[in-house]
C-alpha cells in the first residue's frame, strides 16, 4: 500500500466515480480501477460494491476513506524535507536530459551550492524515458526532462520552459527555406530515443518530407559541430538556456506549426524531499528567467 493509492481512493470518495477520479489524479479510468484492486488486495477488504452500474464504496470503504484523509494530513505534515535549521543539508540527486548539462542544470547547481553549501548535489546524465523510470522507482529524487506526451503515473511536472523546435544550417548557407533544406541536405539526425527526436520524426512525417540521414547523435553540442562543419542541416530545440559556448549557426524557424519542447521538473508526487524539490525549482527557474531577460 502506498500513499498514492490512498490519494486516488480519497479522489474517487469526492469525485464519485472512476472516470471522474481519473481526471483528478491525471491517469486512465483502467488505471484509476486497477489501483482500487491493488488496495483492495493490500488490505484485504473491498472498498467497493461492483454490482451497481457505477462502483460505490461499501461501509468499510467508507471508514479506510476518512482514515485515508487523516493518513495523507499526517504524511503532508512530515518534516518534508532533506531541510534542517533552515538550511538544506543531506543528498539530492537530480537527473538532467543533455541538452542542459552545459546551460541550464550547472547555473541551477552553482546558485544552489552557493545558498546551501553543505549540500550533496549528485548530477545524473540520461535520456527522458530512462530518467522518468529512475525517478518512478526512487534512484533519483527528480529530474529535469523532456514531457513526454503521457507522463508515467505517479509522477508531477513542473513546467520551466517551452523551446520551439527550429532548423539548424552552416552559417555560410544561402538556403532561408527550411523545408527546401531538409529536402536537399544531409540530415543530422537527434537521438531518435530522446523525446525530443520523436518530436522531430513527427513533424517531418507530418510535412511529408523526405530526408537523408547521415547520422545520429544524442549531444546538441556534437550535432552543432558537425552543421558548423557543413556536414549537413538539423532540427533542433531553441534552448531557454543556451549554452556555454554556443557554436555559430545559421538558426531558422519552422513556421507557425513548429513543435514545442516543453522543459521541466519531473519528481515523484509521494516525494517527502518537497522544500528541496521547491528550492530545485526556483533555481532552475531563475536560471531560465535570468536567460530570457538577457539582451
Amino acid at each position: 500500500m502506498t500513499i498514492r493509492l490512498l490519494k486516488t481512493l480519497v479522489a474517487v470518495a469526492d469525485a464519485k466515480t472512476f472516470s471522474a477520479a481519473a481526471k483528478v489524479v491525471h491517469v486512465t479510468h483502467a488505471a484509476v480501477s486497477q489501483q482500487m484492486r491493488t488496495l483492495e488486495e493490500d488490505l484485504g477488504v473491498e472498498l467497493f460494491d461492483r454490482s451497481t452500474r457505477t462502483p460505490e464504496l461499501t461501509q468499510t470503504g467508507l471508514e479506510v476513506v476518512t482514515r485515508a484523509r487523516q493518513i495523507i494530513s499526517d504524511y503532508n505534515n512530515l518534516v518534508p524535507s532533506v531541510l534542517a535549521d533552515g538550511g538544506l543539508s543531506g543528498t539530492v540527486t537530480l537527473g538532467a536530459i543533455p541538452t542542459t548539462l552545459t546551460g541550464l542544470a550547472p547555473r541551477a547547481m552553482a546558485i544552489l551550492k552557493a545558498k546551501f553549501p553543505k549540500t550533496g548535489l549528485h548530477i545524473r546524465p540520461g535520456l527522458t524515458r530512462a530518467l522518468l523510470t529512475d525517478v518512478e522507482r526512487g534512484a533519483l529524487d527528480a529530474a529535469i526532462v523532456t514531457k513526454p506526451h503521457l507522463m508515467p503515473v505517479g509522477l508531477d511536472f513542473f513546467e520551466l520552459a517551452r523551446e520551439p523546435l527550429e532548423l539548424i544550417a552552416a552559417a555560410q548557407e544561402p538556403e532561408d527555406d527550411p523545408e527546401t533544406l531538409l529536402k536537399s541536405r544531409p540530415f543530422i539526425r537527434f537521438n531518435r530515443n530522446a523525446v525530443v527526436g520523436s518530436l522531430i520524426d513527427t513533424w517531418i512525417l507530418s510535412k511529408r518530407i523526405r530526408v537523408t540521414e547521415t547520422m545520429e547523435l544524442d549531444s546538441l553540442e556534437a550535432i552543432t559541430s558537425m552543421v558548423q562543419q557543413n556536414l549537413g542541416v538539423s532540427i533542433v530545440p531553441r534552448l531557454a538556456v543556451p549554452q556555454a559556448s554556443d557554436t555559430h549557426v545559421k538558426r531558422m524557424a519552422l513556421g507557425p506549426d513548429a513543435p514545442l519542447r516543453i522543459l521541466g521538473l519531473a519528481y515523484r508526487e509521494d516525494q517527502i524531499k518537497t522544500r528541496a524539490l521547491q528550492e530545485i525549482s526556483q533555481a532552475l527557474q531563475m536560471v531560465v528567467d535570468t536567460a530570457r531577460e538577457a539582451p
